[in-house]
């Protein structure tokens, strides 16, 4: 595992202290999107499939550090679109982490190299780049050639500049297990990342592509497989080992969707950053407004195949939280 001690500690205390003050929704990440538009258009997200002056709004600076305040999580993942297209995006950034929050700026790649003289250096702010596996898998991913190249020369030159970096890998239905391995390998070794996000792929409703999203069996399987292949190598995942442990299908976790809740320009998504179903015009209206009993992947079909980490993580940290002895061995056992 690969979470930064000061993290894990940070995210523990908060919950612990929400949890003894009688706390039923605790937020542990805030999904921020502080625009929609993006310079890719992948065939599995379907983000900036909206028309354009939708795609032209924006949240400026005081509506993001607002909303990290209204909800009060310690992590803050910058996602969008390309949050690098924002001309404030360095401010939202600097606001966070002066707020001491934990910040994970979501790209593609395309433009750090260009924008990183506009941040500094913070064990605070990380740069979480996209990539779903090699050049193959990847470029195929994001339906353009020469991504991958440009992402990993960002990597690279984002760690020469101090820079905390992680990956963010989606898996897609027809992935290769053992292809998948030697990325991690290449990430974790040569590319030295300081760890990875891995996650099932969701089926957005207005993705392009219907046909390419995982299952929950598939997912078990896929994950099960990668996670024996991992025996004895030093991977370093983004995640609490519980959460692995319930990819490979050896936990049976209920979501917690107020977990990660999400701000994007329409407002407080309901009930997750992947299920759009309206927008609260504040984070207490959220929490009060949505009926969270009629979500889950045994209650509603728009969830049934769902294992991504921005709904089960947060169930999965709870868990190590009040079985540490079990997610201490998970940890040194590894998954699967």
């Amino acid at each position: 595992m690969a979470v930064p001690i000061s993290q894990a500690a940070r995210v523990g205390f908060h919950l612990l202290r929400r949890r003894l003050a009688g706390d039923r929704f605790i937020p542990l990440v805030l999904m921020l999107e502080p625009l929609l538009r993006c310079n890719l258009a992948c065939a599995g997200c379907g983000k900036i499939d909206w028309p354009d002056d939708i795609l032209d709004r924006r949240l400026g600076v005081d509506s993001c550090l607002a909303a990290a305040e209204e909800c009060g999580a310690p992590v803050v993942s910058i996602a969008g679109g390309e949050p690098l297209l924002h001309k404030e995006i360095a401010a939202i950034a600097a606001g966070l982490v002066a707020g001491k929050r934990y910040v994970y700026l979501c790209t593609n790649g395309l433009l750090l190299e260009k924008k990183l003289d506009q941040f500094r250096p913070s064990p605070f702010l990380t740069f979480s780049v996209h990539l779903d596996g090699d050049r193959g898998m990847h470029d195929r991913s994001v339906c353009r050639v020469g991504v991958w190249a440009r992402a990993v020369a960002a990597v690279a030159a984002a760690r020469r500049a101090g820079f905390r970096v992680t990956l963010n890998c989606t898996v897609f239905d027809g992935a290769d297990a053992t292809r998948l391995a030697a990325f991690l390998d290449q990430a974790c070794g040569p590319m030295g990342v300081e760890s990875v996000t891995v996650s099932p792929g969701f089926a957005y409703e207005r993705a392009p592509d219907q046909d390419h999203f995982l299952g929950r069996k598939t997912t078990v399987a896929f994950f099960r497989r990668l996670f024996q292949l991992g025996k004895g190598r030093r991977w370093r995942f983004n995640h609490s080992p519980l959460y692995l442990d319930f990819l490979a299908g050896n936990r049976d976790y209920r979501c917690t969707p107020w977990g990660n809740p999400t701000r994007t320009v329409f407002g407080w998504q309901r009930p997750c950053y992947l299920l759009g179903e309206g927008y609260a015009p504040s984070y207490a209206a959220l929490l009060a407004e949505t009926d969270w009993s009629a979500y889950g992947h045994d209650r509603n079909p728009k969830c049934a195949n769902c294992m991504a980490h921005c709904g089960f993580e947060a169930t999965a940290v709870e868990d190590a939280m009040r079985h540490p002895l079990t997610a201490l061995k998970v940890a040194m056992r590894g998954p699967g």
